[in-house]
């Protein structure tokens, strides 16, 4: 009776295909942590089934250096992992050069919707820097622009003008 308990509910006997299935998948998720490894730029899977999805997420959800997010086009899935830690590493980078050059803004390359929610979460608690979005659609990227006074300066120079 305890032997039969300690065999798995889902044996290879009963789905012939999933371990050419997991094989794949495991092909396939090597590829892509071999891309983002070094890249700042999200990489996107089409054409998955749900079950792949399901195991690409439960993958890169144990990892905190990425982030999964599925999009939904009518009936087509896409999967996009983004390198987070990438991102976040090189927006520091790139404010640093601020700091260490003197200049006054910082153009990052165009970047989608989440990649620049990531760089101003990133950059929102670094005092003496300040970004902004600008340009439309896939043009639209991430202004970096150091300030030169704090907030409580130009407060302390609003109070002088009042007076």
């Amino acid at each position: 009776m305890n032997e039969e308990r300690r065999k798995p509910r889902f044996s290879d006997q009963r789905y012939p295909d999933r371990g050419a299935d997991d094989q794949n998948i495991r092909k396939l998720i090597s590829g892509v942590e071999e891309k983002l490894q070094e890249s700042i730029k999200a990489e996107s899977l089409e054409g998955l089934n749900s079950f792949e999805r399901k195991m690409v997420h439960r993958h890169f959800d144990h990892n905190p250096d990425f982030e999964t997010r599925t999009y939904r086009k009518e009936d087509k899935f896409t999967l996009t992992i983004y390198p987070v830690e990438n991102i976040k590493k090189f927006a520091k980078d790139k404010a640093q050069e601020l700091f260490d050059t003197g200049t006054e803004v910082s153009d990052l390359p165009p970047m989608g919707s989440y990649e620049r929610y990531i760089v101003h979460a990133a950059l929102q608690d670094i005092a003496g820097v300040e970004t902004t979005s600008h340009g439309e659609g896939s043009e639209r990227h991430v202004q970096i622009v150091s300030k030169k006074f704090g907030r409580s300066l130009k407060k302390i120079v609003r109070k002088i003008k009042l007076f």
